[in-house]
């Protein structure tokens, strides 16, 4: 062993006698923390989130030295990927004004919401997905899923977040011009409501991005090893994803590393 690897014996066996340093013994107290909390994310989390996950656990440790140690377990996130577009573009006569506007930081919970649909793939063809998004605490406060994907999916996501959270009336719903919803029975909901309509500018996903960002969250993070046999197969984990996962547990960088959840119950308690 020492001939191939080019080593003295010497040299092998001064090695193998060494007391493990106090560094060492500490690095690997960490990586086994390391690779607890990557665990626990299902592998999603990459060195920000477990360095803040580690930092809330009280070890104070930098982020180089996460990611160094990452790199020696040879563990990392899941990264981002292109989506596939779901939009078709609606009427000009139908097209809301974007009021939003890129204002993704409202003071206050139920102000701005944003909503958006997306496909998942399944062997018995594309399950539909509709969010909307509560953009003071990122919170999916609604969300439907089909096999169509038509306004009343649309409907049926932004009904549930309308009847969970209650918002006041003037509340603002940002989507992109997807005919779904500048259809006659969007529009005629959302007026039902006393909800203001927003929408983005033709052709600019920018105007949409916290809704835009979820997706290709959620695409990279709840990825199957293989593709969903049956669509209720897919909407079970999509389930577990938003309720259990994204909304009360995994952290947002643009939420101050707390969880939606989380986010609103520390907004209370101030």
């Amino acid at each position: 062993m020492c001939r191939v690897l080019e080593v003295s014996k010497a040299g092998f066996y001064n090695w193998r006698g060494r007391k493990e340093t106090a560094h060492g013994k500490r690095d690997a107290a960490l990586r086994l923390q390391i690779l607890s909390i990557h665990q626990r994310s299902q592998t999603r989390y990459g060195c920000p989130r477990i360095h803040f996950e580690l930092h809330e656990s009280g070890v104070r440790i930098s982020r180089t030295r996460v990611a160094r140690l990452m790199r020696m377990e040879a563990i990392k996130g899941k990264k981002r990927s292109n989506s596939r577009s779901t939009t078709v573009s609606a009427l000009s006569i139908a097209i809301a004004e974007n009021i939003l506007n890129r204002k993704f930081k409202p003071s206050s919970p139920n102000r701005a919401w944003v909503a958006d649909i997306t496909n998942m793939p399944t062997k018995e063809g594309w399950l539909y997905l509709a969010t909307v998004i509560d953009l003071y605490s990122r919170r999916v406060v609604g969300w439907a899923m089909s096999k169509y994907i038509d306004s009343d999916l649309v409907i049926a996501a932004l009904h549930m977040a309308v009847k969970a959270r209650r918002p006041d009336i003037g509340l603002l719903v940002h989507t992109d011009r997807g005919s779904q919803y500048s259809s006659r029975e969007y529009r005629a909901y959302t007026a039902a409501h006393n909800i203001v309509a927003s929408m983005s500018r033709k052709g600019n996903c920018w105007d949409n991005a916290v809704a835009e960002s979820f997706f290709s969250t959620l695409k990279v993070e709840l990825k199957p090893k293989h593709v969903w046999a049956t669509r209720s197969e897919a909407q079970s984990a999509i389930f577990e994803y938003i309720e259990v996962w994204y909304n009360r547990e995994r952290r947002h960088s643009s939420i101050q590393y707390l969880s939606p959840a989380g986010f609103e119950a520390s907004r209370l308690v101030a």
